[in-house]
């Protein structure tokens, strides 16, 4: 009798641990009402969040994606009204940094320039474009509460998600569903990217146009990530970081008096024209410069960053973006400055070195963006659950073969007169440089016959450059501008 009694207490206590899994539904929405001042007008707006199946080519479930959807209420015509598809970047990053501090109608409590203030929550959004377009987040897999699905109860496939074509594809898919659920077909659709978003919404254009047959009207990236250049290195990678030295230097009062004395916007150009005019060809030539030119070259590269003339030369007028971060303000209180904002600040455990300890403006980030996205979905969306909510998920390795995006975003233009794109960029953002922005944004079309369909906008801030006030209604009003003058399509899309 005490056997069979301890036998069913076993039973009992591993149901139990089992129906107590930690795992999300794969299919589920949780909405609420709620309303915001937009630039002075109150909307009234639903929140839907929840997850939605990736479906393999069976009909099965390999993955669940977690998302916010952010509609107006009393429109009359859903049809005419844009979404905008928002995705942060990583790659590995949910998509908690657009939505709690940029286009979404709830921002982080931050002071005016971005730094984190106790204690940490959200507040309304009086910039958001939540008046223009309904817009939903994206946590791509195993970001923010989304969850890869074992198959068949074994490893999950990871090549099916973490890379940059499988990325692609599989988020294309979800689009899809996304859209057909939501009976948004009509509508005009804009994806924003930031980031490595930047890589991946090139490659949406075009897979969304080609394999969904889902044409868009824009493309959105903000502070874009472009391998092409990034990872590549050589002359032209390493030189196109001189205008994010000399913006950053500028913002450290660390340039000559003739160039600080300056509006930050006069003195950029100067910095460009240098870069591409003399720097590219400089450094292209290794070794084989003469002693004159390569002299010539460090004083006016030390001129635009702020460095030393002899540190250039000793890194063969090649200087790495971290000996910059470490090095700037090495005898001007001895900190390092932050890699995707440079306006941020830290201190080492030594002045000696060839990069920092650690990313002081990431730090500064985490402080407040991860208890209020926390606090946001579970207590005022009423997304109740156990799982952690992934700043940045595990997705590595991950598989950079084989980017074409930049030429995908090319293709899809040139099949789609419709599609027009925007990018924005901080100044100060030495991760992903304005600068490198810019640089993409030119050879997307090599030809020159569509750059009257792109737009590039800077501010003075850094990679996520609306955390600052003044840049946060900049942003979303380019942003808003964009998306008005674009969603309307009166005309026939033809050349």
């Amino acid at each position: 009798m005490k056997k069979n009694q301890l036998a069913f207490c076993m039973f009992v206590c591993a149901t139990i641990a089992l129906s107590q899994n930690r795992k999300l539904p794969i299919d589920t929405t949780v909405t609420t009402q709620h309303s915001v001042a937009i630039n002075g007008t109150n909307i009234g707006y639903t929140a839907t969040t929840g997850t939605q199946p990736v479906w393999d080519e069976m009909g099965e479930a390999v993955a669940s994606l977690h998302y916010t959807y952010y509609t107006r209420n009393n429109v009359k015509n859903r049809a005419e009204r844009p979404l905008l598809i928002s995705f942060n970047g990583g790659p590995g990053s949910g998509s908690v940094w657009m939505h709690l501090a940029y286009t979404g109608p709830r921002v982080l409590k931050i002071d005016d320039e971005g730094y984190p203030i106790q204690p940490y929550g959200v507040k309304h959004n009086p910039y958001s474009v939540l008046d223009v377009t309904d817009i939903v987040y994206v946590n791509p897999a195993n970001t923010g509460y989304s969850r890869t699905i074992p198959e068949k109860g074994e490893n999950v496939d990871r090549e099916k998600f973490f890379g940059i074509n499988a990325d692609v594809k599989y988020l294309a898919e979800w689009l899809n569903t996304f859209v057909t659920r939501n009976n948004r077909w009509q509508s005009p659709k804009y994806i924003i990217g930031e980031s490595y978003g930047g890589t991946r919404v090139m490659g949406l254009s075009l897979a969304l146009q080609n394999q969904q047959w889902m044409y868009l009207n824009g493309v959105i990236m903000v502070s874009p990530a472009d391998y092409k250049v990034i990872r590549v290195g050589g002359p032209v990678s390493s030189a196109l970081n001189l205008p994010y030295y000399t913006a950053a230097a500028w913002h450290h009062k660390k340039l000559p008096a003739e160039l600080q004395n300056k509006d930050l916007l006069e003195v950029l150009p100067e910095s460009e024209n240098y870069t591409v005019n003399t720097l590219i060809p400089a450094i292209a030539k290794g070794g084989f410069i003469s002693d004159a030119e390569r002299s010539s070259v460090a004083k006016k590269m030390a001129y635009y960053s702020g460095l030393k003339e002899k540190d250039i030369i000793d890194h063969n007028l090649d200087v790495p973006t971290q000996f910059f971060w470490k090095n700037l303000l090495k005898e001007n209180g001895g900190y390092n400055v932050g890699r995707l904002d440079s306006r941020y600040l830290g201190i080492d455990k030594q002045l000696f070195g060839d990069s920092p300890d650690y990313s002081a403006e990431l730090t500064s980030w985490l402080h407040s963006f991860t208890p209020a996205i926390n606090y946001y979905l579970q207590e005022e969306l009423k997304f109740k659950t156990d799982i952690k909510y992934n700043m940045f998920g595990p997705v590595h390795p991950w598989n950079n073969d084989d980017d074409n995006t930049r030429d995908n975003l090319r293709q899809a233009m040139a099949q789609n007169p419709y599609l027009n794109v925007l990018v924005q960029s901080g100044y100060y953002d030495g991760a992903t440089t304005y600068f490198n922005a810019k640089y993409t944004m030119w050879q997307v079309d090599p030809s020159g016959r569509m750059k009257d369909r792109f737009e590039f906008k800077g501010y003075r801030s850094g990679h996520m450059m609306y955390l600052r006030r003044e840049d946060l209604k900049k942003a979303n009003d380019d942003l808003r501008s964009f998306i008005l003058r674009t969603a309307v399509g009166n005309k026939s899309a033809k050349y």
